[in-house]
């Protein structure tokens, strides 16, 4: 932890002491403040500089000027602009596919040779394609690299070949396994159309692809893109070829069929999965439970259990899930023997939500006393019932006036220690009421309240009714009261009983009244009152009556529906929700109208719809009686849960049904598509919602263009911000930059820079904002010409870029030369952006410093004081890194010595510098008084401080003074760290001291520490200079057993010291455990080790490194090449040795002369005269001209063969290109046609005799010519 100014204040005082010591005439330490002296024609700090100014207090946040001019925005016509853009900026997609149709045998051929060069090589010359060939083409690419990029170019350019070959001719055809293959790969690679023709092709031959591992991943790649027609064909092909799916295609298809709710298709699929025997996995991953629930779901009660029949005898053992399913599609279709058939087979019970449901179907259709049969039934083969179950049978015993049955299960209920529910008295007080025994009411709610179960408002609703039915009046009062004193409703003094008693249950109490009968002559009494009074109503009667009823009846059996749209009518939809979960516990099914109803409510509070789900797995068959509202919500309801798919399913339906699409329901799925990867899906979408006018909210726009723009869909993106431009151009100054930024940050740079010049010809403002982050990723990418570009237009409109932005331009600025541009970006920072005034100075500084403008940096460092300005930490801190690059030892004395004096803390950059400076200066002892101070100020770690000093010692060449700073570190007791080793193994290998060197390393590697690649390589090379091979070898082996890589520069020195002790074979076994181990870099690079060994002999080992190096995407130099083919040539293997020349003529290298000469030489004598002529016009071609040495081996041979016509005409091109044959040659060609004269017209040997002389520059007069 850094101490405070006063423990460290006699420290200071020594630093100063040795920073003035180092001066030729000492200072006084006063003199600290007297820095620099500033002189008007050198750029020097004056004294007054460094004295502390007062602080400015003003200080503002950054803002962002714009231009003055004020456009209606309103005005500008966006449309086009997209257009305008992507005819601009198409090569961002229009290059990214190659067409591989018109491509040549030689473009996929080099397309391939680096993925596999000894396949291709023999190939290059070859004009046309044997069946055999291809198939040796493809064997030789049979591998995964693990990389899809590399696999999907190689299948391309292979499915190229395979189809160039098939065009040759008419009759060609390729082998069986060809097919196969062929197809493998593609289908690998996701091509999957063309593995159907390639399949349909076959079949028109008559042949047939037995290999069910690439129909199961057709059938798996169709299902991944949504194709399920496709999929279902391959599926029937493939069986109908007796072959087996694999079981993850199995499960793939199930998981597809059931989401898409094909029933038919799910079942046959899954019964003929069960028949082959992979019934287990899906019973074991849970696909079996979705579909036995989905053939359920849609009636296919039968079928569901044949399937679960089919399972049982193969010896699988469903769970309860299923069971209940099953048990829940018999209730469903009221097929209640087949049900307890189930069961009594099944010698199991249905689970308490089930048979709850059960019950209650059966009290609804057969009754009661049928249900309590059945209950009993499932009793026997375990069912438990509980507290709803008997409340089930006694609402609708008291609903069939059976009330003593009713008692007998509340007896039942009471009897197993369970809690009757709240519905179960209200049920039991309402049958009361219905059986005229009001008189009892009361006693049933004592026992309630005895037994802890509060009385809610549907139970005094009950009570009211049941009262009001019996003209018990009275008893409505003390019910009222009571309801009062139990904090269900509030009752004001002046409020009626009565009245509010007739209100809770829909009534209008004017119009129920209550009359006592004083009419002596004519009696109306309907009842009597406690006195005896004769009274009766005045009121609609049968309303009444039907109101009383109504509210009886829905007590004995609830209708949890009708609860929950009254719970949503009012806004309780939290209790709505809630509902749906306690009406499948009293065996009732959510309607589609409470559903709907409740999906709206639950949009407008913008609550939860998790629970809403359970509902479409239960009915998806009722998905099409929903309105297009509820639709709408469904798809964005699951695509918010991470449903994608499923919201998939309901969309399409919603599109077959004509339905309108909301936007937000568009918005939903194109971001869960982006989420899924679903790409093809994506687009799909897409065009829908283009096409269907579709316009998002501002709010989702963001996250859209950015996952169009990661999907590198980049017209798609300009397409939707053209819309979002026209439909809200008053978002433009917002939303701009905005789109900017992600066009930037996902690569198209390019595009949003055409982008801004489209706006600004339509008459756009933008803020800075907008430029800045074209500035910013231009600068990223080094494309500087373009960000100065951008910077022009930003100063020409007086915007001030953000702080970021001017951060990465003035270096760059000063580095280009560009001074005043970075000197106004400065002036706007400080207008602009006045709390970071420091930060633009300093990086203005840096800048001058790189350009060795050392007085530029006196001048802003006086504009800085100027402006009240007190230099900080950052500031000297930056002066001192500058003045260290500018070697001006004495400045950065001066700096050093204020920092000191006013506490100010020295960065890890300064000190690194400083240390740099004094090591290469010959001042280490100054160094060391650095370290000391940092040690004793700093927050680094003391490693790190050692480290630096280290690094510099050794490059300063201060070796000795290292080891007295190891020594500290280890009489300290000091940890080193991997960085420390590396410096110390580095160093001493530098400096000669080997066994230093071996010393530290091998304790850096006993500790666990990896040594850096450049040590590994440094210490490797100097030990095989010494002659040390056994050493560099051990340290190879010990690199071997921690699967180190070795490098290029490594694997030559050891293969190279092998060699010169004469140990080939040793050094082959090493370059094969290199690449067998994986040791061999990405970079590997052995060109020079390939001329070796074909020095050596070893030539085939030599083209399989110039092998390796191709594989790893490293082209080897031409004379590697030049070297192999010499070295074939030597061995007389000609035709490699062609072979090799066509790759490297293909891969635009230039063989040397030796090697054109070796080969045609080799070639004419061996014979091959007319190939070592093509070689001659070979040359030719690329611009090379033979030598007159190489026609003469082309011409000698065609004479020594008495082929003078072909001599003749090579003579010919030989003295067109400026050379004149050799007596040899002459001679040669005169014997040959002495030899000839018999067997050829003499007029014609006379015309060639003449002509040869001729053009040699012998004339017929010339007596010579006689003579010879």
């Amino acid at each position: 932890m850094r101490r405070t100014r006063t423990s460290t204040t006699a420290f200071s005082s020594r630093m100063l002491q040795i920073l003035f010591s180092l001066q030729p005439h000492k200072l006084q330490i006063k003199q600290v403040y007297s820095i620099f002296s500033f002189s008007p024609i050198k750029y020097h700090f004056s004294t007054k500089c460094l004295e502390e100014p007062q602080s400015s207090s003003s200080s503002s946040c950054p803002t962002h000027k714009t231009n003055d001019q004020h456009v209606d925005i309103s005005s500008i016509d966006f449309s086009g602009i997209a257009k305008s853009v992507i005819l601009r900026c198409s090569h961002h997609w229009d290059n990214k596919v190659e067409t591989f149709d018109n491509s040549s045998l030689k473009d996929y051929l080099l397309k391939l040779s680096n993925l596999s060069p000894e396949t291709i090589r023999r190939f290059w010359r070859v004009s046309e394609l044997k069946r055999q060939d291809v198939l040796e083409i493809l064997l030789g690419f049979d591998y995964n690299s693990g990389k899809f990029e590399f696999e999907a170019e190689k299948v391309e350019s292979l499915w190229g070949i395979f189809k160039w070959a098939s065009k040759q001719s008419g009759d060609f055809e390729h082998l069986p396994q060809s097919c196969k293959l062929m197809a493998s790969m593609l289908v690998q690679v996701g091509l999957f159309r063309d593995v159907e023709f390639l399949l349909s092709t076959m079949e028109n031959r008559g042949l047939v692809l037995d290999n069910h591992e690439i129909f199961s991943k057709l059938i798996e790649g169709y299902v991944s893109d949504i194709e399920l027609d496709r999929a279902i064909s391959a599926y029937d092909r493939m069986r109908g070829l007796g072959l087996v799916p694999s079981f993850l295609c199995y499960c793939n298809l199930l998981k597809f069929s059931v989401q898409r709710n094909e029933t038919q298709l799910t079942y046959r699929v899954c019964l003929d999965m069960l028949e082959i025997g992979l019934g287990m996995g899906i019973v074991e991953k849970g696909i079996y439970e979705d579909v036995i629930k989905l053939l359920c779901r849609d009636g296919k009660v039968q079928d569901a259990r044949n399937l679960f029949k089919k399972t049982i005898t193969l010896g699988m053992v469903p769970s309860n899930v299923v069971i209940n399913i099953i048990a829940s599609g018999y209730c469903e279709k009221k097929d209640y023997d087949d049900l307890l058939n189930f069961f009594v087979e099944m010698k199991s019970a249905p689970d308490v939500v089930v048979g709850n449901k059960i019950i209650f179907s059966l009290c609804r259709n057969l009754g009661t006393e049928r249900a309590d049969l059945f209950m009993q039934e499932f009793e026997h083969l375990g069912f438990c019932p509980d507290e709803i179950t008997f409340g089930i049978l006694i609402g609708w015993s008291c609903r069939e006036g059976k009330l003593k049955n009713a008692f007998i299960y509340l007896s039942e209920v009471l009897a197993r220690c369970l809690k009757p529910h709240t519905y179960t008295y209200n049920a039991l007080i309402s049958g009361v009421f219905k059986e005229g025994m009001w008189k009892h009411a009361r006693d049933i709610l004592h026992d309630m309240d005895e037994r802890g179960i509060a009385p809610d408002i549907s139970t005094c609703r009950v009570l009211l009714a049941g009262y009001c039915k019996a003209r018990q009046f009275d008893e409505v009062n003390v019910t009222v009261n009571d309801m009062v004193d139990r904090g269900l409703i509030q009752l004001s003094s002046i409020e009626d009983p009565l009245s509010k008693a007739l209100l809770s249950l829909g009534l209008n109490p004017l119009t129920v009244k209550v009359r006592r009968d004083n009419n002596v002559g004519f009696s109306k009494p309907e009842f009597f009152d406690n006195l005896g009074n004769g009274l009766y109503l005045e009121t609609d009667l049968d309303e009444y009556e039907k109101t009383m009823t109504a509210v009886l009846d829905n007590a004995m059996v609830p209708c949890f529906n009708s609860l929950l749209l009254t719970d949503c009518a009012v806004g309780n939809l939290k209790t709505a929700a809630v509902m749906v979960d306690e009406l499948a516990r009293w065996g009732q099914d959510l309607s589609l109208l409470a559903f709907s109803t409740l999906m709206k409510g639950l949009r407008a509070s913008h609550c939860s719809v998790k629970p809403l789900t359970w509902f479409l797995d239960k009915v998806p068959k009722s998905i099409d009686q929903l309105d297009q509202e509820t639709l709408n919500l469904l798809v964005q309801a699951h695509c918010k849960q991470g449903l994608t798919y499923k919201a998939m399913v309901i969309f399409n339906e919603m599109l077959r049904s004509h339905l309108e699409i909301e936007n937000d329901t568009y918005t939903s799925l194109l971001l869960g598509l982006c989420k899924k990867r679903n790409l093809k899906g994506l687009i799909d979408c897409w065009e829908l919602a283009r096409g269907d006018k579709w316009l998002p909210q501002i709010k989702d726009c963001k996250a859209l263009l950015g996952c169009l723009c990661q999907k590198k869909m980049l017209k798609e993106a300009l397409e939707l911000f053209e819309t979002l431009l026209v439909a809200y151009p008053h978002m433009l100054l917002d939303s701009c930059p905005a789109f900017l930024k992600i066009t930037c940050d996902t690569g198209f740079t390019s595009a949003a820079h055409v982008l801004v010049d489209e706006l600004l010809k339509r008459g756009c403002i933008l803020n800075c904002m907008a430029y800045s982050h074209l500035i910013k990723s231009f600068c990223k990418e080094k494309r500087f010409i373009e960000a100065f570009m951008m910077l022009d237009i930003m100063l020409a409109k007086n915007l001030a870029p953000p702080l970021d932005a001017s951060v990465l331009l003035i270096p760059h600025l000063c580095r280009a030369g560009k001074l005043e541009q970075a000197a106004v970006l400065k002036e706007m920072g400080l207008r602009e952006q006045p709390s970071d005034l420091r930060s633009f100075y300093c990086i203005l500084m840096s800048g001058f410093f790189k350009k060795g403008m050392v007085g530029e940096v006196a001048k802003l460092f006086q504009d800085m004081l100027s402006k009240g300005l007190p230099p900080d930490d950052e500031v000297y801190n930056t002066l001192v890194q500058g003045y260290c690059k500018a070697r001006s030892f004495w400045k950065v004395r001066e700096l050093l010595g204020v920092m000191i004096k006013k506490n100010l803390s020295i960065s890890i950059s300064s000190y690194r510098n400083l240390v740099r400076l004094m090591c290469m200066e010959g001042r280490a002892s100054f160094a060391f008084s650095i370290k000391e101070l940092m040690l004793k100020e700093s927050n680094l770690p003391y490693i790190v401080v050692y480290n630096i000093l280290i690094f510099y010692l050794f490059l300063s060449g201060n070796r000795l003074l290292v080891d007295s700073l190891l020594d500290e570190l280890q009489q300290k007791g000091l940890q080193v760290n991997g960085v420390t080793y590396n410096f110390v193994v580095h160093g001493f290998c530098c400096s000669k001291a080997m066994s230093r060197s071996l010393q530290y390393l091998t304790s850096m590697i006993r500790e666990e520490f990896r040594p850096s690649d450049r040590n590994l390589r440094a210490v490797v090379s100097r030990l095989c200079c010494d002659g040390e091979l056994v050493k560099a070898q051990e340290l190879s082996r010990e690199m071997e057993s921690r699967g180190w890589v070795h490098g290029s520069t490594i694997q030559k020195c050891i293969v190279e010291g092998l060699l010169t002790c004469g140990k080939l074979q040793e050094a082959m076994d090493f370059l094969e455990r290199m690449e067998q181990k994986g040791l061999n870099p990405d970079n590997i690079n052995y060109d020079h080790l390939i001329k070796r060994i074909c020095w050596c002999g070893r030539q085939d080992k030599a083209v399989h490194l110039l092998d390796v190096m191709l594989k790893k995407g490293n082209i080897p130099h031409p004379t590697s090449y030049d070297t192999v083919i010499q070295g074939f040539c030597k061995c007389l293997r000609l035709d490699q040795a062609l072979d090799f020349l066509t790759e490297m003529l293909e891969r635009n290298l230039k063989p040397t002369f030796d090697t054109w000469n070796t080969l045609i030489f080799h070639f004419c004598e061996n014979g091959h005269t007319a190939e070592a002529e093509k070689l001659l016009n070979s040359m030719v071609q690329i611009g090379e001209s033979p030598s007159r040495e190489m026609y003469c081996f082309v011409i000698n041979r065609y004479s020594f063969e008495n082929n003078l016509g072909k001599a003749s005409k090579v003579l010919e091109t030989m003295q067109q290109n400026g050379y004149e044959p050799d007596f040899e040659t002459h001679w040669t060609l005169i014997s040959s046609l002495s030899n000839t004269r018999g067997k050829d017209n003499g007029n014609n040997s006379n015309h060639f005799l003449s002509r040869l002389l001729s053009e040699s520059g012998f004339s017929r007069k010339d007596p010579m010519v006689k003579l010879r």
